[in-house]
């Protein structure tokens, strides 16, 4: 199987996320974000049996994948519930121009030229039609203030980061990502137990949770990892920007939301944007 099967793969699981997540919007994030996450992990558990070195990884790099993994999933649950969900998934979808603009600031040796700027004022400007016509469609998560796209812009930022700073760290085998999970999913549930009313789940939340953990929050993370670890990340990279509208459309077909002309512009002023940064050469 080839680089780009596993990562076109990776993106078509991808692609359901944010639909899974509106679906289950009515669980307690903490709850969701754990009980998938766990589940995405166990995909990995027969390697670790068969090699128990494949979960030793140093300190640093465990502390960076629950980082990635669980910050960034809980912020954009939170986005999905708290302003209207298609805007956010594109605001949520900024991250593949912020690892080309955050690059310079990250990664040694690396530089931001004029055509980033250019990349990242028009990847903002789709990003804040997106808010603007959520706000004037008159939806009450709207209507409620912008807060609820912070999230978003947020979740956004820590998988750019997190993407970046893997390439700081040293090797690690795709089936510590099981570890990440794992990890990331006991802290989960850790401050849902804390800090949320607990919830009962319906056998249609169950399996939900469960397409979710094997689907974007499992499959996808290892399809991914082993995509870049045998292609040129450069034009793994370019595929990533098949996601937003992908998602985006599944998103609208699933609540239903009719194409406004707000959502169309704002979808191809991102993609335009991150197409336009991954073309920049170093």
């Amino acid at each position: 199987m080839s680089s780009t099967l596993y990562a076109l793969a990776a993106i078509a699981l991808w692609a359901t996320l944010a639909s899974l997540g509106t679906a289950l919007s009515h669980l307690p994030p903490f709850l969701l974000t754990g009980l998938a996450l766990i589940i995405g992990s166990v995909m990995s558990w027969p390697r670790v049996l068969h090699n128990r070195r494949a979960w030793a990884v140093p300190g640093r790099t465990l502390a960076l994948g629950v980082y990635g993994l669980f910050g960034f999933h809980f912020l954009l649950f939170i986005a999905l519930r708290h302003a209207p969900p298609v805007e956010a998934n594109l605001v949520n979808y900024l991250w593949p121009l912020l690892m080309v603009v955050l690059a310079p600031l990250l990664l040694p040796g690396t530089w931001l030229r004029p055509l980033h700027v250019a990349a990242a004022m028009l990847g903002f400007s789709g990003a804040a039609i997106a808010i603007l016509g959520a706000r004037g469609a008159g939806s009450g998560a709207a209507d409620a203030g912008y807060w609820g796209f912070l999230p978003a812009l947020g979740s956004a930022f820590i998988w750019a980061s997190y993407s970046l700073w893997t390439k700081r760290v040293a090797a690690f085998p795709t089936a510590a990502i099981g570890l990440f999970g794992l990890v990331s999913g006991v802290l989960a549930l850790l401050c849902h137990a804390l800090l949320e009313p607990q919830a009962a789940l319906s056998t249609r939340d169950w399996l939900l949770v469960a397409l979710c953990g094997l689907g974007p929050l499992g499959a996808a993370f290892f399809l991914w990892d082993m995509a870049l670890k045998r292609g040129d990340a450069r034009q793994i990279g370019i595929l990533s920007y098949i996601t937003p509208l992908a998602s985006t459309a599944l998103l609208m077909l699933v609540t239903q939301r009719p194409l406004s002309w707000t959502i169309a512009l704002a979808a191809f002023l991102i993609l335009s944007a991150a197409v336009m940064g991954a073309r920049i050469r170093a």
